[in-house]
């Protein structure tokens, strides 16, 4: 059973995505918020494995809310789906920036959606890495007084690993070209998520781009 927990600060869209979760086998609603504020509470009490999060939302927005929610966290943390409107968001970027694993658009069919939970639970990407790739090079130019990303920690292959992730390749892909295994080139990402403290895969997209090891359009 998939646990989730919806957070939409519109009642409307926030009770049809618990009515249409809670209607799917293998998938149990534990809670709904409606402010982000509410979702870092409800995430700390029910520890869900997926979190629905809308992007805007007044006072504590999702950006924040994500960010707060990972950061108190035990593992395995719960995995983040923002939901938007517009897929070049900016607002997306500085959610898969805070360790949201991908996003999802709110006039995406209910079949998108349940197809979406499943693999995202269990730690998989939610979109094609050409989508990821896309965003991020729409929005990481604008990142102006980030603070500095130190690669230094990272070995020779897991920087050549990081550089094909931020250019979009899957994993078989990443395999194929660097002849290895998939399970060796997950086990590359692990440890460099584990040494950059990253949250998802997204998020190591953007730190590719970020730290100046990837540049956009290039």
């Amino acid at each position: 059973m998939i646990t989730v927990l919806v957070v939409d600060d519109q009642f409307l869209i926030r009770a049809g995505l618990v009515g249409l979760l809670r209607a799917a086998p293998g998938i149990e609603v534990v809670g709904e918020a409606s402010d982000g504020a509410e979702a870092v509470a409800l995430a700390a009490e029910k520890a869900p494995e997926v979190i629905l999060m809308d992007i805007r939302m007044p006072g504590l927005n999702g950006i924040d809310a994500t960010e707060r929610i990972l950061a108190q966290a035990a593992d395995p943390a719960p995995r983040t789906l923002v939901l938007t409107t517009f897929d070049l968001d900016e607002y997306v970027y500085g959610a898969l920036r805070a360790g949201a694993c991908g996003f999802l658009l709110k006039d995406s069919g209910p079949e998108r959606l349940l197809a979406a939970v499943a693999p995202v639970s269990g730690g998989d990407a939610l979109f094609a890495p050409s989508v990821t790739r896309r965003l991020v090079e729409a929005y990481a130019r604008q990142t102006v007084g980030a603070p500095p990303v130190d690669l230094g920690t990272l070995t020779n292959r897991e920087r050549e690993v990081l550089k094909l992730i931020a250019r979009g390749l899957s994993n078989p892909e990443i395999a194929d070209r660097l002849f290895i295994s998939e399970a060796t080139v997950k086990t590359h990402l692990n440890r460099t998520m584990t040494k950059l403290d990253l949250d998802s895969r997204a998020q190591a997209v953007v730190m590719a781009y970020e730290s100046g090891l990837v540049t956009p359009g290039r």
